[in-house]
């Protein structure tokens, strides 16, 4: 049975064959143009990322008309044409150019410089960390020593810190000191260096019994639970220069993600912050040289005496505060991050820029001294995509050049046509509102709490 059932089927099958209807070979012939197309397959080749930067030749004529027209319209509020510096791209092209390769004033744009430097040196995800140790005992809620702050170069660490701090001590029993509070390496508060200053704000804001008005509203700011510390230093505030040997550690202070510091150093353009990111990377010529080796730029079109931008003496051209803004992008898009989660998204975050009118979703850096204004960033647009942009005005009205700047960008949306919603380069990501500062005890040392 089994072998007529075979010939049938055979039989079968080349009839079928004779009509077109069947192959003996169907199966294989199939089998093998599929392998044959796995083998012929080649991965899609990705597309490059357009260069940081491009040849300061060749802008677009349209939009680069648009600019010298708004250049010549800036001269009813004191200056002349080549105190001005623009330049413009998107994708792989150059839309104007305006003495972009000519440094200028740069105010607060340095402080896309001290960005960079420091996503480069450190890493978005750097904790700067704050020791809180002891040459004491703790025994019945009392710390019978000092309290010892080795500070770690953080430049966040403010009233809310300290109130955390107090509340830890607290949950590890210590009410009261008895010995002084010892301030060592580089410990701020308050964006202060000051060891003094930043000993007795300290020294304050443990103790909810002495504070004053300024740590009260912050307070307010936190949880509506947050328990109000009281922890007495009986001792002076004294300041080393590096901390007492034989000491034990209590507490460590992890400071927030860089990300994060950066993300509230520019959206408030917080001088403090900047420089002490910038003197923690090597001084401010060291994040000239690491900006312009990053950004892909001569060096002569970075240069800085500080990292936030407080001097008529930094200058950066607009290209190369673009490159950086691009070098940024670069280096973020690798941790599933964008522009936006460093520097002020319009219309979304809280900061200097918000009474401005520069177009939704434009994710920038503005910078400002007595007649400088200078913005740089990225603006969304349906035709042209995202434009990066850098405008730098100097010596002149700066109340009219930051209004100009805001006409202009949105002139220039409305020809290009405005989003609806922030494209993915140019969205924050949500999961960074969760990374915050904490504080948690590191105490292992039995022999220092006696009962």
């Amino acid at each position: 049975m089994h072998k007529s059932l075979s010939f049938t089927t055979a039989l079968s099958c080349v009839l079928l064959a004779l009509t077109g209807g069947c192959s003996l070979s169907d199966s294989s012939a199939k089998k093998s143009t599929s392998q044959q197309n796995v083998v012929n397959a080649v991965a899609p080749i990705p597309k490059p990322e357009p260069p940081l930067i491009f040849p300061p030749d060749n802008p677009n004529p349209t939009a680069n008309a648009k600019v010298l027209e708004y250049v010549k319209s800036l001269a009813p509020y004191g200056s002349a044409q080549q105190r001005h510096g623009i330049w413009m791209q998107s994708g792989e092209q150059l839309l104007a150019n305006h003495q972009g390769t000519t440094p200028m004033t740069a105010a607060s744009i340095s402080k896309v410089a001290t960005t960079l430097a420091a996503l480069k040196t450190f890493g978005a995800e750097h904790v700067f960390v704050t020791q809180i140790s002891t040459n004491g005992i703790i025994e019945n809620g009392f710390l019978k020593g000092d309290l010892v702050i080795q500070g770690g170069e953080d430049p966040f660490f403010v009233w809310e810190e300290a109130i955390a701090l107090g509340n830890t001590l607290r949950k590890m029993g210590i009410k009261e000191i008895t010995g002084d509070l010892i301030i060592a390496d580089k410990f701020y508060m308050n964006f202060s260096r000051n060891p003094s200053t930043v000993g007795n704000f300290l020294k304050m804001a443990l103790n909810s019994q002495t504070w004053n008005t300024q740590v009260i509203n912050a307070y307010k700011s936190l949880p509506a639970d947050t328990p109000k510390p009281q922890v007495i230093i009986n001792g002076k505030v004294k300041a080393l220069t590096i901390a007492p040997a034989n000491i034990q550690s209590l507490v460590r202070h992890n400071s927030y993600p860089l990300a994060e510091l950066l993300k509230k150093m520019n959206n408030f353009s917080n001088n403090a912050m900047a420089d002490m990111l910038a003197d923690s990377i090597g001084g401010a010529p060291m994040v000239a040289q690491i900006a312009a080796a990053t950004a892909e730029v001569p060096q002569n079109e970075i240069y800085l005496i500080n990292g936030s931008g407080l001097t008529y003496k930094n200058k950066i051209s607009p290209r190369a505060a673009i490159a950086m803004f691009r070098a940024i992008e670069k280096h973020l898009k690798q941790q599933n991050m964008t522009v936006a989660d460093v520097f002020t998204v319009i219309g979304e975050d809280e900061g200097i820029l918000k009474p401005r009118a520069i177009p939704k979703f434009a994710v920038v850096k503005s910078g400002s001294l007595d007649s400088t204004s200078a913005l740089v960033g990225a603006i969304p647009t349906q035709k042209q995509g995202t434009v990066w942009f850098a405008i730098m005005n100097f010596s002149g009205d700066l109340v009219q050049f930051r209004k100009q700047q805001d006409i202009f960008l949105t002139s220039l949306v409305k020809d290009w046509g405005a989003v609806s919603a922030a494209p993915a380069e140019l969205a924050a990501n949500p999961a960074r509102k969760d990374k915050i500062s904490n504080t948690e005890i590191v105490m292992t040392q039995q022999s220092t709490v006696s009962r």
